[in-house]
């Protein structure tokens, strides 16, 4: 909130056109009767966090999963993974995309805030069960596919990302819906 040493005084003890000089002179004075608190809107602290960024940041990564996925779809047979054959890149990406737009949704709408705790809870399942099938993957690995090894390898990665960004926003979440329903 801004300061400023400003005189609040206001003095009328000049003649004012339309009022007859006879009338006493009124020194008026502005005085500050009680502080107002600051109106916080909802979701004020979770807000402050930002939860925009994280939003952001998942749904880039839920486009580079998918840009994988497209990688992988072209450039190996269908039984070639089981990332390719579940088509766990495409998801992933997927659900990530739709968890950031949410969550970056919720500075406008923040009646929103379950749902995307809900979503990225989700995501954090769907997340930890393709990072498992992925390791699977990499441990049944043969040598002659060197250039995909390095893409799961990639999708991993984007992976733990992704799954750290959703954990981040649903603590946060979580800590805002169980202040909300304390202060009800």
């Amino acid at each position: 909130m801004a300061c400023a040493d400003v005189d609040m005084d206001v003095d009328e003890n000049e003649w004012t056109p339309g009022r007859p000089s006879r009338e006493p002179q009124m020194v008026r004075k502005y005085q500050a009767l009680e502080l107002l608190p600051d109106d916080k809107g909802p979701l004020h602290d979770l807000l402050q966090k930002k939860p925009g960024v994280l939003g952001s940041l998942q749904m880039v990564s839920g486009l580079l999963s998918v840009g994988v996925g497209i990688v992988f779809a072209v450039t190996q047979e269908m039984q070639g993974s089981l990332i390719n054959l579940f088509r766990l890149s495409h998801l992933t990406g997927a659900l990530f995309i739709i968890a950031g737009v949410v969550s970056n949704m919720i500075f406008k709408y923040p009646e929103l805030l379950p749902v995307s705790l809900m979503v990225n809870s989700g995501c954090i399942i769907v997340g930890v069960v393709s990072a498992g099938l992925i390791s699977v993957d990499l441990a049944l690995w043969r040598i002659e596919q060197d250039m995909h090894l390095r893409m799961e390898v990639l999708e991993l990665c984007v992976l733990a990302l992704e799954v750290l960004l959703s954990t981040i926003l649903c603590i946060w979440f979580s800590k805002e819906k169980r202040a909300k329903s304390t202060s009800s």
